[in-house]
């Protein structure tokens, strides 16, 4: 079961998220959404819409920008809708 973890602690845990672009993207029930804060980054990409971003803090580590989302996604990535992705040189995914 793919998971994500930072500082000892589970981040986001699911048996299937799917993939793109070689990205797990989470679903918004499977990420614990208390440690996440807003980030002001945004960016785009062209097939997939407008990204807005997280910040996290665990146990004192504060790590900006550790994982993106699509709130409203393009028609062909809309099954990716709010499902959060990680940067892998940020946390560890096992």
């Amino acid at each position: 079961m793919p998971k994500v973890i930072l500082n000892d602690i589970v981040l986001a845990e699911h048996p299937n998220p799917p993939v793109v672009e070689g990205n797990y993207y989470f679903p918004p029930e499977s990420v614990k959404n208390e440690l996440f804060m807003d980030s002001d980054t945004t960016t785009h990409c062209p097939w997939k819409g407008d990204a807005k971003y997280y910040n996290v803090n665990v146990k004192g580590d504060a790590v900006k920008d550790v994982a993106w989302y699509y709130p409203q996604p393009f028609d062909k990535a809309a099954h990716i809708k709010d499902h959060i992705a990680f940067y892998k040189t940020k946390v560890q995914i096992a």
